[in-house]
């Protein structure tokens, strides 16, 4: 059976040139990382598929950021290998392409705490990982510049080892942090309150538990949070409708 990959700092860097983005999301992956321990965010990112249109933080709680026909074929790039992919707005920045787990941070779907608050931006989700702020305030002023940020969450014996390859491959500004990204379930789903607050509180008691009965057969079969998150939300949208508060409650009748 192949190792567990256990994933307990995150390594940031920023770089000027898309192609160094795709070169290093092909090391990572080449050395082992999984595609869902793997951010980027950009705004100069090249498209031969003009994408469409924003995605909004019920979208993400509703099933995850998703490659899909409104945001068009991801560029012919490394980054469509990526989960999560998206465009999200963030203040202070602008519109920008997103993939990884600090998409849904940005939209407040993992902590509930970024999204919606008049200050919030990638500062706000950098310091909360643990980055220092002047440290975030740089990151988010070269975003601005159209520069790109990778962040790649890896396993504490190894954070050497992958600092050294983003510093050959051109990275600035290298940070790490003993701490990764908040998930919807933190491994298999226990209990309710192993769910992440935004999670649960857009599902009824019932439909919490077809989440975690769907989240934990997919997560046992395929080992992949993210696959496993859409599943558990799939199941959902086919047991139940939503009320006036948005919350999946009303079990729909079977014919």
């Amino acid at each position: 059976m192949p190792e567990t990959y256990i994933a307990e700092r995150t390594i940031s860097t920023l770089f000027k040139e898309q192609k160094q983005v795709d070169d290093v999301i092909r090391r990572l992956l080449d050395r082992g990382v999984p595609r869902d321990h793997i951010s980027v965010l950009g705004r100069n990112f090249h498209s031969e598929t003009r994408i469409a249109g924003f995605i909004t933080k019920k979208d993400v709680i509703l099933g995850g950021l998703r490659t899909g026909a409104i945001f068009g074929s991801l560029f012919g790039s490394f980054l469509s290998l990526l989960t999560g992919v998206g465009v999200l707005f963030i203040p202070f920045v602008g519109p920008i392409v997103a993939a990884g787990p600090i998409s849904a941070v940005l939209l407040g779907a993992a902590t509930g705490a970024i999204a919606g608050s008049a200050g919030a931006g990638l500062v706000s989700a950098l310091t909360a990982l643990g980055m220092p702020e002047d440290k975030a305030t740089v990151y988010q002023t070269r975003l601005q510049a159209g520069e790109f940020v990778l962040m790649a969450e890896v396993p504490s014996d190894r954070a050497g080892e992958f600092q050294l390859l983003l510093e050959s491959a051109g990275g600035e500004e290298i940070h790490t942090v003993e701490k990764i990204f908040a998930r919807p379930c933190p491994g298999p789903c226990n209990k309710p309150e192993d769910l992440s607050p935004e999670v649960r509180s857009h599902l009824s008691a019932e439909a919490q538990g077809t989440f975690i009965e769907r989240y934990n057969a997919t997560l046992a079969q395929t080992s992949d949070e993210f696959t496993s998150e859409q599943a558990a939300w799939d199941a959902v949208r086919q047991q139940f409708d939503e009320d006036e508060n948005g919350v999946w409650s009303k079990a729909k009748v079977k014919v």
